[in-house]
């Protein structure tokens, strides 16, 4: 698959157009805007900068740079007086936003938009919705964390993506509206969110998955969380576009995020969940690669099948079928697409080499999916559960000793390694992890070399046994630290099996860096 990028075609703007779309007029309205971009590496005779103060660089510092590689505008925040035109607007970030959806001709006013918010399921409820509209014969796209599909085409999005950038997003979403989209669903991050990324994006339905412990180093704490996330619906009740289609959100009655929510919906709202809401899922059936359920609500009874086991699967098809439901999709088109979603690359994927017990990779990297894929694979044997997993460095600390008590309540064995450790001590993060585990009367091994830990879980695997992989799945890279380092768990657990069965003496797959070169 081709990898995202954002798109420049070679076409202008005047200036005027331009600040128009951030509400402000400008000194000279017809200077001709050739790109836009916010990396002063990227500019080219005839940009529009922008500057913006981020995480760690104040991109303000890189005006004088920009405007020497010919930038002949600039966007910024500060107090500024420039040889070119300088337009002031007080968040830089939401205006790179605003300015990527004017370039790219305001895609999303020309199509139907539903965005998919939450902790845990936003990509596997994405696709459900796209599967089901796709069952109807709706011309729609995809753009999740995984992969984006327009038109024909899957495009790659990307390493540790969340949503992409604001430009290469626009210009995705104008690609889906040139080949003929009349649907884009968006995955939207809270980081996409938080940081404007979809300032531009006019979103029709907000659906949020749920809304647990993540990201607190990025909002401070579970309010500013909250807060991130209910962006979306307050985008989607702001939309004065598409009069033709509803401003409506799709909720989970049983999350703690419900009631929170609840404020910052637009006015038309549906509920879905097991123990409550518009839309209930009944006689509900947990297969071993499967699950069933009935969808009733709102005068409707539907018989689904997902061919994709857990329970947490029943809560994201559920959502998508909420959505069906509001978009008064007929039923056998809701059938035919939930039944069609054959799984997520990553998500709870198989890895079959032959074994005698069942391997899995799963994306689990929060304690609450951590939670739900370890009961999924209690579903799925009678014998033992090896967890494989670690927690993510320079990211939110507190969820390292919840995922350490799920994995010792829930697993019969943690195995405990690297997991993105960055610039911060592996030793120490696992260290943390394994006290957690312990003190809920785990049984716990420590590998900080990630191959080695699949190995040794393999070791210990006996027929009818499952060994899980969690917090990798999709993701090709992982970082030690400020390198990401070519990774994959489905490979790396494809050959860890073939070397335990005998069927290969060749060396891993990847090389990752040693504890002792990592650690600070």
């Amino acid at each position: 698959m081709a990898r995202m990028t954002a798109i420049h075609p070679p076409r202008a703007q005047t200036l005027g157009q331009l600040a128009q779309a951030l509400g402000l007029s400008c000194s000279q309205p017809d200077l001709l805007i050739r790109h836009i971009t916010a990396d002063s590496r990227q500019v080219r005779p005839g940009a529009l900068f922008v500057a913006y103060v981020g995480v760690r660089v104040d991109g303000h510092r890189f005006i004088e740079q920009a405007l020497r590689r010919g930038a002949v505008a600039v966007v910024g925040e500060k107090a500024l007086q420039l040889p070119t035109p300088y337009l002031r607007v007080r968040d830089a970030r939401r205006a790179l936003g605003l300015l990527a959806a004017a370039w790219e001709g305001f895609p999303t006013r020309r199509m139907g938009v539903i965005g998919v918010t939450g902790t845990d399921g936003k990509t596997s409820t994405s696709a459900f919705i796209h599967s089901i509209l796709t069952a109807a014969g709706r011309n729609a796209g995809l753009l999740t964390t995984v992969h984006a599909r327009i038109g024909e085409r899957i495009v790659e999005t990307g390493l540790h993506t969340t949503t992409p950038d604001a430009l290469t997003l626009q210009a995705a979403l104008r690609e889906m509206v040139d080949a003929g989209g009349q649907w884009a669903v968006v995955e939207t991050t809270s980081h996409g969110l938080s940081q404007w990324r979809v300032a531009g994006v006019d979103y029709d339905l907000a659906v949020v998955t749920n809304v647990t412990h993540e990201h607190l180093d990025e909002h401070g704490d579970y309010a500013g969380y909250l807060a991130a996330k209910a962006r979306l619906l307050d985008m989607t009740r702001a939309n004065r576009f598409k009069s033709h289609l509803p401003k409506m959100a799709i909720l989970n009655a049983d999350d703690i995020s419900f009631e929170p929510m609840l404020a910052h919906a637009p006015r038309q709202m549906l509920s879905y969940g097991v123990r409550g809401g518009d839309v209930r899922a009944e006689k509900i059936e947990l297969g071993a690669q499967s699950v069933r359920f009935v969808a009733r609500g709102l005068g409707r009874r539907v018989e689904v099948e997902a061919r994709m086991p857990g329970r947490f699967t029943v809560y994201n098809a559920l959502a998508a079928i909420a959505v069906a439901f509001a978009l008064n999709i007929d039923d056998a088109a809701i059938q035919q697409g939930v039944f069609a979603m054959k799984g997520i690359p990553g998500r709870m994927e198989r890895i079959e080499r032959g074994q005698d017990f069942v391997a899995i990779v799963d994306f689990a990297h929060t304690p609450f999916a951590l939670d739900a894929a370890l009961r999924a694979a209690r579903d799925l044997t009678s014998g033992r559960v090896i967890a494989v997993f670690g927690s993510a460095g320079l990211r939110d600390v507190d969820k390292r000793e919840m995922m350490g008590e799920v994995a010792g309540r829930l697993a019969d064995l943690a195995i405990i390694t690297a997991e993105d450790p960055r610039t911060e001590d592996l030793q120490a993060i696992m260290a943390a992890i394994a006290r957690a585990c312990q003190r809920v009367g785990g049984q716990v091994l420590l590998e900080p070399d990630r191959y080695r830990a699949m190995r040794l879980a393999l070791t210990h695997a006996r027929p009818g046994d499952v060994v899980m992989v969690c917090g990798k799945g999709h993701e090709q890279s992982m970082c030690f630290g400020e390198i990401e380092h070519p990774w994959d768990d489905r490979v790396a657990l494809a050959h860890a099996l073939d070397a335990h069965l005998g069927r290969t003496t060749s060396p891993p797959p990847f090389v990752l860096p040693t504890y002792e070169k990592t650690r600070v």
